[in-house]
């Protein structure tokens, strides 16, 4: 009805552009707004106030002139001026009940629509490090990235989605270190385990794994292992340094195990991590074109390809040993280091290298959801590019707060490095799939989440996934109920019979189903998938009311017709929303 609206408009532009009213190559776009205000109308658009200095005279008497030269249309009762000059459209009874043989035809291509056909747009999501299993702030990037890209999909963007697998570096280091002394201890070894190593029960199943398959045969004694090492920082030793300790204990693995050995433990942690990885975000629903390795762009010499480029354009310089990047000229904080004094390069050059890969493959744009706790490495990764040439404007940070769970009232504590938290497997085990994907996308994604557990379990109106899937279940239980009772549900075509649907109730419904492309194209846009939660909400309440003051299975043939074509357009609308999120619809609840 929208893009109807525009239409029109635009057609009349189109005659004012012909009668010499308005200049050919100023004419924007139309932009159509839902009406605020219910007495003004259902759309609004403010043509007239934007073209009025180039047509040299007052808003509202363009408004006029549009007007009068709108083409009639059997969909609009009624078009007014109101305020300094908003064209104000009420619709026709009918345009709204053309709207439910719309959305039993297209069914699940209802509310999608072209607005990005031609763009490529690449969403990069979670990404977390292959050092444990995925946890439940991991989960609340994975659900929000998958319904952004989703809806952008939608509204016909063509869509990449990719994972950017961290297998290089520092952490992976720690974990296969980390790995290696695990399995030293079910060599029979005895030793303090470091305070900065993974501990989590992962990595003893990793290292178990590796005796299984080769015994004895990477083991050595824990007095070579530790011998002359820094002090590590515990409670009984405070002034030790936890960092220098690890990063000693990685030196002295790799010196003990070889190149060899070493690259067998590190990938073996690797990929049976990155394997978990993969296998529960498919069982969340989540599916990528690429897992991006950033050790293809170390290995390819694409990390000091950037390097080389920022320094020959004087965008680097050298500082006790180090390359540091001048971001400040770009708006950064600070400078920020791109090649350590040991020659080896930071994440943040890998990042610099990917981003700009990125750009390389011809993508329009470039989505990173990120956790919140990265909003400083945005402006220094978007100086980067502009300084190598890039347009970082084509570059979208969204940056995802953490989700706190709640069980019984008490907020659940959580410690990733320690091993001791709630995973995504054990959340979707505990809540369900359809929950936990609905539940992580009910608010901005930069505000804070409280998830509720007992919530998400309950079967309640108060719960707000098992309020609109019961929504879907309550009209498929209808038919049901038409089939046991043996009345026909032998539905007619198009509008006929339509004009039954005069009550209140049944008004609200078909307005709101009328919003759902709007929705779905704002949201898209927008990258607020929230917004989809609040209007699949608002759908339910109005079908839910509907449900309890009337009857849909009545004796008067005409008026169920009507109503059961009514509630399977609500059906399919609620289905397809959910979709988007990811969520199921079930039949029977």
């Amino acid at each position: 009805m929208k893009a109807q609206i525009q239409q029109l408009i635009s057609q009349s532009l189109d005659q004012l552009v012909t009668d010499g009213t308005l200049p050919a190559d100023q004419i924007p776009q139309p932009i159509i707004e839902r009406a605020r205000d219910a007495s003004h109308g259902d759309f609004a658009c403010n043509i007239a106030m934007v073209l009025a200095k180039i047509a040299r005279c007052r808003p509202r008497d363009l408004a006029e002139r549009v007007i009068a030269n709108l083409p009639s249309s059997q969909h609009v009762a009624k078009v007014e001026i109101a305020g300094p000059g908003f064209i104000n459209f009420t619709l026709s009874a009918d345009a709204y009940l053309t709207l439910v043989p719309e959305i039993l035809k297209q069914g699940h291509s209802f509310g999608r629509s072209r607005i990005g056909t031609g763009k490529q747009v690449q969403v990069e999501f979670v990404s977390a490090n292959p050092t444990g299993p995925l946890h439940v702030g991991h989960g609340r990037g994975a659900a929000y990235g998958a319904t952004v890209a989703d809806l952008l999909e939608a509204v016909g963007f063509e869509v990449h989605r990719e994972y950017y697998v961290n297998d290089a570096g520092r952490q992976m280091d720690i974990l296969a270190t980390s790995v290696w002394l695990r399995y030293l201890r079910l060599c029979g070894e005895d030793f303090i385990f470091p305070t900065n190593g993974y501990k989590g029960d992962y990595v003893l199943d990793i290292a178990a794994i590796l005796h299984q398959e080769h015994g004895d045969n990477y083991c050595q004694s824990a007095n070579l292992v530790f011998a002359d090492l820094p002090q590590d920082e515990t409670e009984e030793q405070p002034d030790g340094d936890k960092e220098a300790y690890i990063d000693a204990l990685i030196g002295r693995a790799k010196q003990l195990l070889g190149d060899v050995r070493y690259r067998y433990v590190f990938e073996l942690a690797l990929n049976n991590i990155l394997d978990d990885i993969r296998e529960d975000l498919e069982g969340f629903g989540v599916c990528y074109e690429k897992w991006y390795s950033e050790r293809t762009l170390m290995e390819s010499g694409a990390v000091n390809k950037v390097v080389e480029r920022l320094r020959s354009s004087g965008h680097m310089y050298e500082k006790e040993g180090a390359l540091w990047f001048r971001s400040t000229d770009f708006g950064d904080e600070k400078d920020r280091v791109v090649e350590r004094d040991n020659g080896q390069t930071t994440y943040f050059a890998s990042d610099i290298a990917y981003h700009t890969e990125k750009l390389e493959r011809g993508f329009d744009r470039v989505i990173d959801v990120w956790g919140a706790d990265h909003h400083g490495y945005v402006p220094r990764v978007k100086a980067a590019l502009e300084a190598l040439g890039d347009d970082p404007t084509k570059m979208d940070v969204l940056l995802v707060q953490f989700a706190n769970l709640y069980r019984n009232g008490q907020k659940v504590q959580m410690s990733t490095r320690s091993g001791s938290f709630v995973t995504l497997r054990e959340l979707r085990e505990e809540v369900g799939r359809d929950a936990a994907r609905f539940f992580y996308v009910m608010r901005k994604c930069e505000q804070h989440l409280d998830f509720d557990l007992d919530l998400a379990k309950s079967q309640s109106s108060d719960n707000p996934v098992y309020y609109v899937q019961y929504a879907h279940a309550r009209v498929c239980s209808v038919f049901r109920q038409a089939g046991e009772k043996g009345i026909s549900v032998e539905l007619s075509s198009d509008t006929t019979n339509l004009e039954q649907l005069t009550e209140e109730h049944e008004q609200a419904l078909l307005h709101t189903l009328a919003r759902y492309p709007e929705v779905i194209e704002t949201a898209a846009l927008n990258e607020e998938p929230h917004q989809l939660v609040h209007y699949l909400r608002e759908l339910a309440q109005d079908f839910h009311t509907y449900y309890n003051a009337h009857q849909f299975l009545v004796e008067d043939a005409a008026l169920r017709d009507a109503r059961l074509k009514l509630i399977l357009a609500a059906r399919q609308v609620i289905k397809n929303g959910l979709n988007l999120l990811g969520v199921s619809a079930p039949e029977q609840m």
